[in-house]
């Protein structure tokens, strides 16, 4: 890096991280000249200030908005964090943004919140034009008795705006207004922008000052955004496209002048495809219909005749998919039943079309459309007119708009569709909802990519660059990766031949304990606390158990539904406990367990996920894209389960001076797996670095390892257990 590179001015700090130095100047290479990055680093290479560093001086120099975007809430506190210490060297206006749903006074929906903000202004825009015709037609008053014979001309011509717009305020004094909004439009609000840019305020923080001034912080905000320096908010704001197009709208922004940073980018797949995936209810169904029974338009039998020929072919779809007693075991999870066909519609499109009869679907279906639309506006209407306390939400318009994207969309490539079902925990009623199920995330990603000025995609776990690339469809970007950077003596890396957790085996009592037997012995020989994270809740519950037998190992067990700060901070109050969890849950990353909150992990088992429908959906979708047999099964499978076990390692291990043993107990992760097992390794999908960490070893002899490695650093108080 050059001695005048001038991005070195954001780093508050007196010294970047060994390599943190190298990345600044290459992320700032790439970003003047608008490329892309995928930056892999481990805890201690400084990731946030590495790609933020450099990204706000490019933005100053080429007056563009840095937005830097996460999933993670613990990681938003970092974000935060590091922007405060940039203001306290450069200042730089910066504002963490969060969605209207967690800001709002009143609790309303975005489609209320913008009838109540263009009623409280129309209020506010006539009380204002009043108040100036008042002051007009005293001025005139004044005049036409000074004897200005014209003035009282022009009085009485202000005398009758004024009577229209006292009439019209008469008009608008049953509506629903917003007194937070109003305030914000009739009060001086400097203070809050004066107040705002003090300092990098968090949304609470935003909210409270606020509350206590009767403001509606969430406009403020959106008002104060335009031209900032840096946003830190979530995904949606960046991959929703709606949301994307209104909230560079506030930015004052074209896409083209953003530079979009992702933290967690290895998340950005699954989120992607969460956002392109659209449902409908059963219940939508059900209301549009009832709606659609009110109506005495003409184009309410044509609407009918297509939307309850859908809902009549989904509850047909789903219940004749039970077997005996299957109805009865539906839980309040959201459950798929299969209705894919090879090469042919799908089971619930098939039954659609065999019910449906009328003049033609497409007919019908834009006739319900534009009665959809019409109806719409009239519940806007009421709801601005203050007749109704809420703002009615149109379901002939969503239902027909689904089944319309059903029809068009639904046989596309990398789209899936899917019927489930689930059980209303109130009635006990059992309904289902179909969806169109987005396999392929690079059409969300791609042209997101392509719109924005350069990003910067970070994580600990982003390699195989070349499978990110494909995925997520970018082109030719720059990359790089560093590894852990604490000193390497101070953790060793096991690869524990325990016999391989096939799904097959794991109800194999010789198996389960091998396995119990090989937790237990790192539980015994670590000097505090041990994480042991398992393919699912059930074997983290399984083995949970089977540790409590022994009386000497205290238990902690993580369960769905539960809350996790609480059940971690009681577990790094203990010492010399064991913390069982799902690799798949929230413990799994996102979470640090610093200095000796833990001390030990292990991954028991290669914890892929359920295989289902869904899954062999995005395989196959992967499979036709990239043009391989075995391509789905990498991209979709192994390589993400490969990146969550090695997020579960990253949990310990987080400072220089920290001390631990990280174990991956299945001998498909050994070296030797390689040769014995074929394609059940998983060695070769670790990247070269950390396949060169793990060392294999026997489960018997895993004890002794861990009891020479931590006694060698001095890490058992007094004695140390026996082997």
């Amino acid at each position: 890096m050059s001695e005048t590179a001038g991005y070195m001015r954001f780093f508050p700090y007196d010294q970047p991280y060994e390599n943190q130095r190298e990345a600044m100047d290459r992320i700032h290479n790439a970003l003047v000249r608008g490329q892309n990055v995928l930056f892999e680093g481990a805890c201690g290479t400084g990731k946030t200030l590495s790609s933020l560093v450099p990204a706000l001086e490019v933005a100053h120099e080429e007056d563009k908005t840095v937005v830097i975007t996460t999933n993670v809430h613990q990681q938003m506190r970092q974000f935060i964090a590091e922007a405060r210490a940039i203001t306290r060297e450069e200042p730089i206006r910066a504002v963490v943004f969060k969605g209207k749903g967690s800001m709002c006074h009143i609790d309303v929906g975005y489609e209320e919140c913008q009838t109540l903000r263009d009623n409280t202004r129309a209020v506010v825009d006539a009380e204002q034009d009043k108040q100036q015709l008042e002051r007009r037609q005293r001025e005139l008053l004044t005049e036409s008795q000074q004897g200005d014979g014209g003035a009282a001309d022009a009085r009485s011509a202000v005398m009758d705006e004024l009577e229209s717009i006292e009439e019209r305020l008469d008009d608008l004094e049953d509506q629903n207004v917003c007194e937070y909004y109003r305030n914000n439009l009739t009060e001086d609000t400097d203070e809050f922008f004066g107040w705002l840019f003090e300092d990098v305020r968090t949304p609470d923080e935003i909210y409270e000052y606020a509350e206590q001034r009767h403001l509606c912080g969430y406009e403020l905000l959106k008002e104060g955004i335009e031209g900032v320096d840096l946003v830190v908010c979530n995904y949606h704001h960046l991959l929703d496209s709606t949301i994307r197009e209104q909230f560079f709208r506030w930015l004052g922004r074209d896409p083209e002048d953003v530079i979009a940073v992702f933290d967690e980018a290895h998340n950005v797949e699954d989120a992607a495809r969460e956002h392109a995936t659209r449902t409908c209810s059963e219940r939508t169904f059900e209301s549009a219909l009832d709606e659609l029974a009110d109506s005495d338009d003409p184009r309410a039998e044509d609407a009918v005749n297509a939307l309850s020929a859908f809902h009549r072919a989904l509850v047909e779809t789903y219940e004749d998919s039970f077997g005996f007693g299957e109805r009865e075991r539906i839980g309040e999870n959201w459950d798929d039943v299969p209705i894919a066909n090879e090469g042919r519609r799908d089971d619930l499109t098939l039954e659609f079309l065999q019910r449906y009869s009328g003049r033609g679907i497409q007919e019908d279906l834009e006739a319900a459309m534009k009665l959809g639309q019409e109806l719409d506006a009239e519940y806007e209407e009421a709801y601005r007119e203050g007749e109704t306390a809420t703002r009615t939400e149109c379901q002939t318009l969503q239902a027909a708009a689904f089944v319309s994207a059903w029809m068009n969309e639904g046989s596309k490539e990398g789209l899936y569709p899917v019927v489930s079902v689930t059980r209303d925990a109130g009635t006990d009623e059992v309904y289902g909802r179909a969806e169109i199920y987005s396999c392929l995330p690079r059409q969300v990603t791609g042209q997101l990519f392509e719109e924005v000025s350069a990003t910067v995609l970070m994580s600990a776990t982003l390699q195989p660059f070349d499978v990110t690339e494909d995925v997520l469809g970018l082109e030719k970007p720059v990359t790089m990766a560093y590894g852990l950077q604490f000193p390497a003596a101070n953790r060793r890396t096991y690869a524990v031949e325990t016999p391989p957790l096939f799904s097959s085996d794991r109800d194999n009592p010789a198996v389960q304990e091998d396995v119990t037997e090989t937790i237990h012995d790192a539980v015994r020989m670590t000097p505090g606390n041990t994480l042991a994270f398992f393919p699912n809740y059930g074997e983290a519950s399984r083995y949970a158990e089977r540790l409590e037998s022994r009386s000497d190992v205290t238990v902690y067990l993580d369960e769905p539904g539960q809350s996790v700060e609480e059940l971690r901070q009681e577990f790094i109050a203990d010492d010399g406990a064991v913390l069982c969890t799902s690799l798949w849950g929230t413990l799994a990353e996102g979470v640090s367990f610093d200095g000796d909150d833990a001390q030990t992990v292990l991954v028991v088992g290669v914890p892929y996920p359920h295989l289902d429908d869904r899954a062999e959906a995005v395989q196959e979708a992967y499979d036709a894209a990239f043009d391989g047999t075995e391509t789905g099964w990498r991209y979709a499978v192994e390589i993400p389960t490969v990146r969550k076990t090695r997020q579960a390692l990253g949990r310990v291990i987080r400072s220089p001076e920290d001390v631990g043993v990280r174990a991956l107990l299945d001998t498909r992760y050994s070296k030797q797996a390689k040769s014995d097992l074929g394609k059940y390794s998983v060695n070769s999908t670790f990247p070269h670095e950390e396949r060169e960490e793990l060392l294999d070893i026997g489960p018997e002899k895993l004890k002794f390892a861990m009891l020479n490695f931590y006694g060698d650093h001095d890490c058992y108080d007094g004695d140390a257990p026996a082997p």
